[in-house]
């Protein structure tokens, strides 16, 4: 049954759910959840056009990255259908799946190689492959999960600028390296990670705060005696904690910093760092295991980009030190055949890298 009072194709709940291959007892599901209101004919029958098939998509892509209906009614209520936001999800989850099952195949196929030149395999290749080669999904559909959730609309919450006082401080990521330190100016609360500008972060409620910039939100945490011992970072579908720091630890790590970009002193190891990852860029290639999982999880969905980018320049010639950055990054230059590229890394305790950054050279 078919209608055309509205400009779009309107389906019925039968033809719905035939073509997107659900059932007509989940369209009704998700109509007393609230996830969808189709339209009515005269006779009563539900009717689906664009926009409900729009719904329609967002609802089942959320529920294949495991989230319960529930939890699903409470990110979409209130807010318009986002069908670009929801395939771009689609999208940065498939790429990163396509790059680890070429890492997987990679591993797998070495190890045949050497296999079949009559090699053997050590323990710490047979662990590796028995645990990169049964990785599953959970953890890439937890990332696309909690990056939908972190780009929600957000709604700012009154709350007692008082409790602010609370906040400020130092804060240390012992997973990465580096810091946010919270600071108050009057009523307004503003955080500020190490080698970047200051950003004002609003409530959405007294322990929660999220930024306007971008999609990141900060959460406190609280002991029993109301003081607060971590802060907890939600950004591009990672968590990262940051343990509270005293001032000591805090203004140590600021002066090393300071010394560092004073005397023009490289990190140890950057150089080689950024020949290795300008190499494995241009080959469209990522090795994570020396990249922070925030910096890592970003390369894998950008890997295809920036290695058609790269060719397009042509031949590598020379990498050369440039100076430390104001921000504390390493900056060199990387001279392509058809013109240059300035190159800013950041490395972390363990030598990881967590930053990382290309422009072309006016």
């Amino acid at each position: 049954m078919r209608e055309s009072k509205r400009k779009d194709v309107l389906l019925t709940a039968a033809e719905c759910a035939e073509r997107i291959g659900v059932t007509v007892r989940g369209l009704r599901t998700y109509e007393q959840r609230g996830l969808l209101t189709p339209a009515r004919s005269a006779k009563g029958w539900r009717l689906y056009g664009e926009k409900e098939i729009a719904r329609l998509h967002e609802v089942l892509a959320l529920k294949r990255f495991g989230l319960s209906l529930s939890r699903i009614a409470a990110l979409l209520e209130g807010r318009a259908v986002d069908l670009d936001r929801t395939l771009e999800m689609q999208q940065s989850a498939l790429a990163e799946q396509r790059q680890r099952i070429d890492e997987k195949l990679a591993l797998v196929g070495a190890a045949r190689t050497k296999l079949s030149k009559g090699g053997t395999l050590s323990l710490d290749e047979l662990i590796t492959l028995a645990k990169e080669t049964t990785m599953t999904q959970t953890s890439l559909d937890l990332i696309a999960q909690r990056r939908y959730e972190q780009a929600r609309p957000r709604k700012t919450t009154p709350v007692n600028p008082e409790i602010y006082d609370r906040y400020v401080g130092a804060y240390r990521f012992d997973a990465i390296g580096g810091g946010i330190t919270i600071t108050r100016v009057g009523n307004r609360l503003f955080s500020q990670v190490t080698g970047q500008a200051a950003y004002e972060v609003f409530p959405e409620s007294e322990t929660e705060f999220f930024l306007k910039v971008v999609p990141a939100q900060l959460v406190f945490s609280i002991d029993s005696d109301q003081s607060v011992n971590a802060l907890t970072t939600h950004q591009n579908g990672v968590e990262l904690v940051a343990r509270r720091i005293d001032e000591t630890e805090a203004q140590r790590a600021a002066d090393e910093l300071t010394r560092r970009i004073h005397d023009n002193r490289p990190q140890p190891d950057s150089e080689e760092a950024i020949r290795r990852t300008i190499d494995e860029a241009r080959r469209g290639e990522i090795d994570s295991t020396r990249m922070t999982e925030p910096l890592a999880t970003l390369a894998r969905e950008r890997a295809e980009a920036v290695a058609e980018e790269l060719s397009a320049k042509g031949a590598l010639g020379e990498i050369r030190f440039v100076g430390v950055g104001v921000d504390g990054w390493d900056v060199y230059r990387a001279q392509f055949e058809k013109n240059e590229t300035e190159w800013r890394i950041d490395l972390a305790p363990d030598g990881r890298v967590r930053g990382l950054f290309f422009r072309n050279v006016p």
